[in-house]
């Protein structure tokens, strides 16, 4: 039975959410900075206080027991206030210090991050971004544990729990041979990616789910090629090289299309596009900062219209 009189301490509560995020004790203690037995000691400590087991163990794998998973929300939300009380703390004028783990999916990290990271340590000298590139899915999981602070990522996140900010809109632009029949036209329309050979990134990417969506859209039926390929810049260069068109984010057409024999064809207005916002948890004591955070993506942001 528990000790009423009991209080964790937050050492205790980052060794339960390590654990039961990693489940594994040595990546966990890792993690924290902190030796094995040291975690060992603290989430033993948290059961013993709680008279509750939350973890289970056994010599192959690392189990969050029902009573874990009931607690396990309430104790990253006693983080998270933790967390922020320190960040207030630091000063109005110096919130976002520290270190903060920002992910970015792959079409938007290599696009905003070379104007992002300058501006970041001019405005906000203080804080230690550290980026973390990644697929939607995953970040939003990454989210959701707490291994991440924040991510950038395309809207909605469609994710209960979590704020979406928008920050910019942008517009999808074809990329084509150069010489291609539709280069330099602005005046295509979806309907004209019926049965054209179109190259898409590997699943799990969400360019490829919005493509896929925008062509169901208009009941057009692309030659799907059997390219596969995890990165746009891939992907452009195999339409360089002749094997099909594809689709790009306005951010990413001038780096992509610079680097060999390519051309662009555009979509008149109102042309399919995709917005880019902030997400983090709707348990956060720094929604402000975040925020602030999101008014410097937005100030930085390569192309595109304010959202």
């Amino acid at each position: 039975m528990a000790d009423q009189s009991y209080q964790p301490t937050l050492s205790q509560l980052r060794a339960f959410v390590a654990v039961a995020e990693y489940r594994h004790f040595g990546t966990a203690a890792a993690r924290l900075s902190v030796s094995q037995p040291t975690l060992s000691q603290s989430l033993a400590a948290l059961e013993n206080g709680l008279g509750v087991q939350l973890i289970e163990r056994s010599t192959r794998r690392v189990l969050v027991t029902a009573a874990g998973e009931r607690l396990l929300g309430q104790a990253k939300v006693i983080l998270e206030a933790a967390d922020g009380f320190v960040a207030t703390a630091a000063g109005v004028g110096d919130r976002l210090a520290g270190p903060l783990r920002i992910g970015l999916i792959p079409t938007v990290a290599p696009y905003v991050l070379p104007a992002l990271l300058p501006a970041l340590r001019e405005e906000m000298p203080a804080l230690e971004p550290q980026v973390i590139e990644d697929q939607t899915a995953r970040l939003l999981e990454a989210l959701r544990v707490g291994s991440l602070d924040v991510a950038v990522l395309a809207l909605p996140s469609g994710v209960g729990g979590l704020v979406d900010i928008p920050l910019y809109t942008e517009d999808f632009v074809m990329v084509v041979p150069k010489g291609h029949p539709l280069a330099g036209r602005t005046d295509i329309s979806p309907p004209m990616l019926d049965e054209l050979p179109l190259l898409l990134l590997d699943e799990g990417h969400c360019l490829r789910d919005q493509t896929l969506d925008l062509c169901r859209s208009v009941d057009a039926h692309p030659v799907a090629g059997d390219t596969r390929a995890t990165s746009l810049s891939t992907v452009v260069q195999c339409v360089a090289g002749g094997l099909g068109v594809t689709l790009v984010p306005e951010s990413a057409v001038q780096v992509e299309t610079g680097r060999g024999p390519l051309a662009t064809a555009r979509f008149a207005a109102p042309a399919p596009g995709r917005t880019i916002g902030l997400v983090f948890r709707s348990s956060s004591a720094r929604a402000d900062d975040y925020g602030q955070l999101a008014r410097l993506f937005t100030k930085t942001a390569p192309v595109g219209t304010p959202a």
